[in-house]
């Protein structure tokens, strides 16, 4: 059995991949309508919300899954 801390990070890492893959996902459909650009602009608030937490609490992006991700390069 798996004690909480890993179940949180595993928790996190999954997290993490699926909202870059949906922010990734609605880049590529933000000309289509303005729902997409909108939705976007959530996911780079997200992102970078969450990088910015990760960074407070001293947690290396790469342990999250959001080191590979730039908001204000990727998500505009």
């Amino acid at each position: 059995m798996k004690n909480n801390s890993d179940v949180y990070k595993d928790y996190l890492l999954d997290l993490s991949f699926l909202i870059k893959e949906y922010a990734q996902e609605a880049k590529t459909k933000k000309e289509a309508s303005e729902f997409y650009k909108g939705y976007l602009s959530c996911f780079h608030r997200i992102i970078s919300l969450m990088q910015q937490q990760a960074n407070a609490f001293d947690i290396p992006l790469s342990e999250i899954n959001l080191e590979d991700i730039d908001p204000e390069r990727d998500l505009i």
